[in-house]
């Protein structure tokens, strides 16, 4: 248990500090568009919906 405790353990923890670190510089390298956020678009929102959209389960009980 100690060989895992001072040599495992700790490898792990920096394997996964140093992949984190890679994936989030990888943006760097990225064409200047796809390094940006993505972006927001209105989505238009429906007040109810109407039973043809419902599951069949559900419609028993919006009649």
């Amino acid at each position: 248990m100690a060989i895992f405790r001072q040599y495992i353990a700790p490898l792990l923890a920096i394997l996964v500090f140093v992949f984190a670190l890679v994936a989030v510089s990888a943006r760097i390298f990225l064409p200047s568009d796809m390094a940006a956020p993505a972006p927001i678009e209105e989505v238009g929102v429906s007040s109810q919906p109407t039973p043809a959209n419902l599951p069949p389960g559900v419609q028993n009980l919006a009649s």
